[in-house]
């Protein structure tokens, strides 16, 4: 076959082009390991997701996470540094190299996950926007909000929502934006604005820092979705499978029953071949990743599958006492679920 100049210049290019994917491919797994740690990118504080203890210790579901992903590296949870960013800061940060995964209570969008070199990887909580209110103001639902004020966090997809909701009701309202969900509960508590807005688990979390938390709900409607998850950056393939996977391996422990204190006992001997797959005893699945074979192993002997993660930071042992919900797995009446390890 002959070819001219131009395709000659193209297939060059072509080829240059994956090479410059296959050296970048193993980049960030590589600077990691050398680095002998995980950078993790977190809310500044926000109950149940992000936010350090009185000790300085950082807790929370976006938290386990990346402890998660540093267990499956470096058999060590603690191998990980955790980086707090505004919503106005979070995406600079990981675009930068500053850190290396974005856990933080952040919603997945088209915009998003195609236009800022960025990827979305798993759904590690399923949420929506809603409204928080004073109980006494007897307001039953967003079609009474006519002339409100509404307290709202500047740089999140909640104003976009707002933009898409209330213009086509016919429903005049003003906002009132903050940098933080502290400064935004902060407002509300003051009186600046009659109502408060964010995903119903921000909400859940900011009601416990308010001065008389019963004085307060939270409505049931919702006007979006929110799929929440950890987020990389794009031309990394191994990296995202890497964040992608250790997600799917607490939601597929979960389902199969495997938990932080029986995965020894699971590893020693498997009680079906699902598990023996998960746990690194049969299969080199963790190979395919870069990653040791009993990858899955380490982050569940070290945090737990995905159903004890979620009850210990924002569920029912923990202040937050937020239900399942949709955030069940999808054969107890909810919509998560993992692809299987085979």
């Amino acid at each position: 076959m002959r070819y001219n100049n131009k395709t000659l210049l193209s297939l060059s290019a072509a080829a240059l082009c994956v090479g410059m994917i296959s050296s970048a491919s193993a980049a960030t797994l590589d600077e990691v390991k050398e680095r002998g740690e995980l950078r993790c990118g977190v809310n500044v504080g926000l109950s149940g997701f992000s936010s350090p203890d009185q000790d300085g210790t950082w807790q929370g579901l976006d938290v386990e996470t990346c402890r998660g992903i540093a267990a499956a590296i470096f058999d060590d949870p603690e191998a990980v540094s955790f980086t707090p960013l505004t919503a106005k800061e979070r995406f600079t940060a990981l675009q930068s190299g500053e850190i290396d995964v974005l856990s933080r209570n952040t919603t997945w969008t088209a915009t998003r996950d195609n236009s800022l070199g960025l990827n979305f990887t798993a759904t590690t909580f399923y949420d929506g926007q809603g409204f928080m209110v004073a109980k006494d103001l007897g307001i039953e639902g967003p079609e009474q909000f006519d002339g409100a004020s509404i307290c709202i966090q500047s740089g999140t997809t909640h104003e976009l929502n707002l933009a898409d909701y209330f213009p086509s009701r016919g429903i005049d309202i003003q906002t009132v934006t903050f940098d933080t969900p502290d400064q935004t509960a902060q407002g509300f508590a003051s009186g600046r604005c009659d109502i408060l807005t964010s995903d119903t688990s921000q909400l859940s979390a900011l009601r416990l820092q308010l001065p008389e938390p019963g004085s307060v709900e939270i409505l049931e409607t919702l006007i979006s979705k929110e799929p929440l998850g950890p987020v990389v950056r794009q031309g990394d393939d191994q990296w995202l499978d890497i964040v992608k996977w250790s997600v799917f391996a607490m939601v597929n422990a979960e389902e199969l029953g495997v938990n932080s204190d029986n995965v020894d006992d699971m590893k020693a001997d498997p009680p079906n071949p699902q598990v023996a797959r998960l746990l690194g005893v049969d299969g080199d699945y963790g190979e395919q990743l870069g990653l040791a074979n009993d990858w899955a192993y380490q982050l569940i002997a070290h945090v737990g599958n995905y159903g004890e993660v979620f009850a210990s930071t924002v569920g029912e042992d923990s202040p937050m006492q937020i239900s399942r919900g949709v955030n069940a797995l999808w054969n107890e009446g909810g919509i998560l679920y993992a692809p299987p390890v085979r």
